[in-house]
């Protein structure tokens, strides 16, 4: 049981990796469809490539999503949307015109008549006012009712909400349902209009004064009592829609147990491709349906398996470095994941093209945060995964591959956000062209090609454009750096370096030459040239706390070495490693620049007290970690190149002569140190990179400290 635990304690790290990669596996089978996978692959204008094909069994060809959408256009076009009229509007708004009709009625008869005299209804003048009084409230209220019979709608484009070519629409009063023209029933712009036409033309023959009560006619303001009554019913509408496309067929004939359906080398025309697409639909339903789940379901878990497993290897052998974190190695098995997942549900949505999925987005996330191999190879990893489960295999995993390479091909600068754009461009152009080429071969023309599949692709290069919000969700999350963030980093306007060139202006100095020297190096050679100017820009910072013990800061004649012991002094100089790194870690640096910090001096010893040391006490015994940096080494090719730059660039300073003899000694020696001491044993550099970086530095220091002409002295005047 002991065995055991150590056993899982000493290898927990490899132990969590297979358990990642199994859970990823567990997760992408369960995300696949449950139906068998049709054996054959056969594209349209293509030979048919395997033996002849004879029905196995009679099955109905089925109808192509362009027949099926033309048959529901023309039944369509014979559909009415449903109206429901509510009658309480009509009741309610009488009843407050009845009330403002009695309100204004007053107002205008004492103005007109003088009825103090003569009460208004009890004389013969009285009668005659209460009989005008009604006349003009049924001429009214007749106006209004006949408005809320016809039915009054709220917007005018009401009636183009659903397909309606007729201009009819059906209005259901109560459990009544009767069809009408569009022109017979009221907006509220022709209602307002009808209303007052109509009170123009009101006929006011018998009244006294027509002028006087045209007037009070339009102070009625009846405009105020006209509110939708007749409101669109989508559950009705949308009922009848089922009902009248439910009586479509899917199908178009049979095809008989025995029956030919092609032969080999005979080419798939329309008519080939939509039997065999019909054969594939019923076989796969019929292997999904039958007995054969398990071994359908331990086939997907097989080749899911084999291909996360050669990612798995590729990342062991190939790409230690990232195979070394697990948080890596999490981050690559869920991006696969959520993008599996998403495309298994846009593929599963009728709604929607399988032409929308955006798999773009992952060599473009991929290539940000890791180089642009490991990214083609993570995404071919993808597309054979979505390939087993997605129509026209072989069509969408070639356009989709041709879209990543350009997307990842087009993102040369990372940190500039126009090339985001240019990638979701050339995702858009790779798209359309590839379907271009398809539609050729297999149409023979352009006339049957689908010009709205053009605006899915538009869709999915919009969508590429997410990929820069996801950076930084994804940066935050795993504590990964992009070029973005690095660019920040190597800005000299940051808090950090002003203060550093405040403090320690020569250590400013010298890490602006390493990163100038590094970053050429690490171009040539190949590696992530921003970061290894930001870790270069940042190395030295915790000189700042005792800048004035390292010679780039000190003046002409002070050094308080002279006060202390050579141990004394090489602690002090050792000390600005883990200062370093505790300014880092306070200011918030990336742990990839903390690492930059701790491994600039490796195990390398402070050379210049420690000889000094051995050469006064020869006969004492020494304990070199006095004088030896705490380390690590450098574990990656940007750390090693700039402890080359570092210790190159500090050397040259003291140099008298500056000749490229001497120059090319200088590199040769202290590098040649470094390797003799395995500084680099552990960085995935070799050795005809050092070569090339020790040729990079002779010539960059040769540039620096170029000879310059001496100029002749003016003569004196006697």
């Amino acid at each position: 049981m002991k065995n055991i635990i150590t056993y899982l304690r000493t290898n927990s790290k490899g132990i969590l990796r297979i358990i990642y990669l199994i859970v990823t596996i567990v997760f992408i089978v369960y995300l696949f469809p449950r139906e068998g996978k049709f054996r054959y692959e056969f594209q349209r204008g293509k030979p048919w490539l395997h033996v002849d094909m004879y029905a196995p069994y009679d099955f109905p060809v089925y109808k192509t999503p362009q027949e099926l959408q033309a048959e529901k256009d023309s039944i369509l076009k014979d559909f009415k949307p449903y109206f429901r009229l509510d009658t309480t509007i009509s009741v309610t708004e009488t009843e407050k015109f009845r009330k403002e009709f009695d309100k204004k009625w007053q107002r205008f008869i004492r103005q007109q008549y003088d009825l103090k005299q003569e009460p208004a209804g009890n004389t013969w003048r009285g009668k005659m006012i209460n009989k005008e009084k009604e006349q003009l409230y049924k001429l009214t209220s007749n106006l209004l009712a006949d408005l809320y019979n016809h039915g009054i709608v709220e917007v005018a484009d009401a009636f183009t909400r659903d397909s309606n070519p007729s201009s009819t629409i059906v209005i259901l009063r109560g459990k009544m349902a009767e069809q009408t023209d569009t022109t017979s029933v009221f907006t509220l712009k022709t209602a307002y209009t009808y209303l007052k036409n109509q009170l123009e033309k009101v006929p006011l023959t018998g009244f006294r004064d027509q002028n006087a009560v045209r007037d009070f006619l339009m102070s009625l303001n009846m405009n105020n009592f006209i509110e939708p009554n007749l409101f669109y019913d989508r559950d009705a509408s949308q009922k009848v829609k089922e009902s009248m496309i439910s009586g479509i067929s899917l199908t178009r004939g049979m095809i008989q147990r025995g029956e030919r359906i092609i032969s080999r080398g005979e080419i798939v025309n329309a008519r080939t491709y939509q039997i065999l697409e019909s054969l594939k639909i019923e076989y796969e339903k019929r292997l999904g349906a039958s007995a054969n789940y398990l071994l359908i379901l331990a086939g997907q878990f097989l080749l899911v398996t084999i291909v996360l497993l050669m990612l798995f290897l590729f990342l062991m052998y190939y790409r230690t470095y990232v195979f070394a974190h697990t948080k890596d190695l999490l981050f690559i098995f869920f991006l696969l994941i959520l993008f599996i997942g998403l495309s298994r549900w846009i593929i599963s949505n009728p709604t929607l093209s399988y032409y929308l999925i955006p798999l773009a987005i992952v060599p473009i996330i991929l290539r940000t945060f890791y180089d642009a191999r490991l990214a083609l190879f993570i995404y071919i990893i993808l597309l054979m995964i979505v390939g087993f489960f997605a129509p026209n295999s072989f069509e969408f995993v070639f356009m989709n591959f041709i879209a990543g390479m350009m997307a990842i091909i087009s993102l040369t600068n990372i940190y500039r956000r126009n090339k985001f754009i240019m990638a979701a461009v050339m995702v858009f152009l790779s798209y359309s062209l590839v379907y271009l080429g398809y539609t050729m071969i297999q149409e023979g023309s352009l006339e049957n090609m689908h010009w709205m599949n053009y605006i899915w692709f538009s869709g999915n290069a919009f969508l590429v454009l997410l990929s820069f919000p996801l950076i930084y969700i994804f940066e935050k999350t795993f504590g990964f750096l992009s070029d973005a963030t690095l660019v920040e980093l190597a800005d000299t306007n940051q808090s950090l370096l002003r203060e550093l060139a405040e403090k320690a202006p020569g250590t400013f100095q010298h890490s602006l030459q390493v990163a100038n020297l590094a970053e050429e190096a690490i171009r040539i050679i190949g590696g992530n040239q921003l970061l290894i100017r930001a870790g270069a820009l940042y190395h030295d910072i915790g000189k700042m706390t005792n800048p004035v013990y390292f010679i780039e800061n000190q003046r002409e004649g002070l050094n308080p070495h002279e006060d202390l012991s050579f141990k004394e002094s090489a602690a002090i100089i050792i000390s600005h490693v883990p200062k370093g790194v505790e300014i880092a870690r306070k200011h918030n640096l990336p742990k990839q620049i903390i690492d930059f910090i701790r491994t600039h001096h490796g195990t390398t010893k402070v050379q210049y007290f420690y000889r000094n040391y051995i050469h006064k006490y020869p006969d004492k015994s020494t304990d070199t970690q006095d004088f030896t940096y705490p380390g690590p080494k450098p574990f990656s090719r940007e750390m090693a190149v700039l402890m080359m730059a570092d210790s190159v660039e500090a050397a040259s300073r003291s140099l008298k002569d500056y000749s490229e003899e001497r120059l090319g000694k200088l590199v040769e020696g202290i590098i040649d140190y470094q390797l003799r001491e395995g500084q680099f044993n552990e960085a995935p550099i070799t050795f005809r990179d050092i070569t090339k970086v020790k040729d990079i530095f002779k010539t960059r220091l040769l540039n620096i400290y170029h000879a310059r002409i001496e100029y002749p002295k003016a003569e004196e005047n006697n």
